[in-house]
């Protein structure tokens, strides 16, 4: 890749937050840090953060933490927040569902494509559902690098679709983390021992 490409990443921030805190057991990212470690030595025109947001009278706890973090993201030069919903049918008994983040992040990667925002893509995500909009971007001339969690045999889709794939580990997230130090109470994993 050339230092003068020009990338745009498009983060699953759903997907994000629960693989962090599978993985990592913890969620405190600088999205900001995050995104320029990505793009490595090349040229950030612009990161998309899409999420759902939470229901204030179903999970007024979580809500409250949500929007703190949210409000961080949105303060992150070059970042844009994109917000789709959590449909909450039978809640308590049964969890919440988002709508409309798929389709807002492949939109938003297909319309930049076809406009030529960007040279590169990369997406943060580990949904299946994407190798469509990737194939695209890439029959349109452009190259989508994915950056996904776990091991090699994982998400084994996007693997083969993507020109390149980004693990997100230890490495990776180094320094990347609002706070620096492990929770007290976080279990140290060799994924995360680059971290602390």
């Amino acid at each position: 890749m050339d230092r003068d490409d020009r990338v745009m990443v498009f983060i699953d921030g759903s997907n994000l937050y629960h693989s962090l805190k599978e993985v990592f057991q913890r969620t405190d990212l600088d999205i900001g840090k995050f995104c320029q470690k990505l793009i490595e030595k090349k040229r950030l025109i612009r990161c998309y953060y899409y999420n759902a947001t939470v229901g204030m009278k179903q999970e007024p706890d979580r809500y409250h933490r949500q929007q703190a973090f949210l409000s961080s993201v949105q303060a992150t030069p070059y970042t844009e927040l994109r917000l789709g919903r959590l449909v909450y049918n039978n809640w308590p008994a049964t969890a919440p569902y988002e709508k409309g983040i798929d389709i807002m992040l492949t939109t938003d990667l297909l319309t930049h494509s076809f406009k030529k925002n960007y040279d590169v893509a990369i997406l943060v995500a580990g949904d299946t559902d994407y190798v469509g909009a990737i194939q695209a971007v890439k029959n349109n001339g452009q190259n989508v690098e994915v950056a996904l969690f776990g091991k090699e045999n994982g998400s084994r889709t996007l693997r083969d679709v993507a020109d390149r794939v980004i693990p997100i580990d230890g490495r990776l997230l180094r320094n990347c983390w609002k706070n620096n130090r492990p929770n007290q109470n976080q279990r140290v994993s060799p994924m995360t021992k680059a971290t602390a």
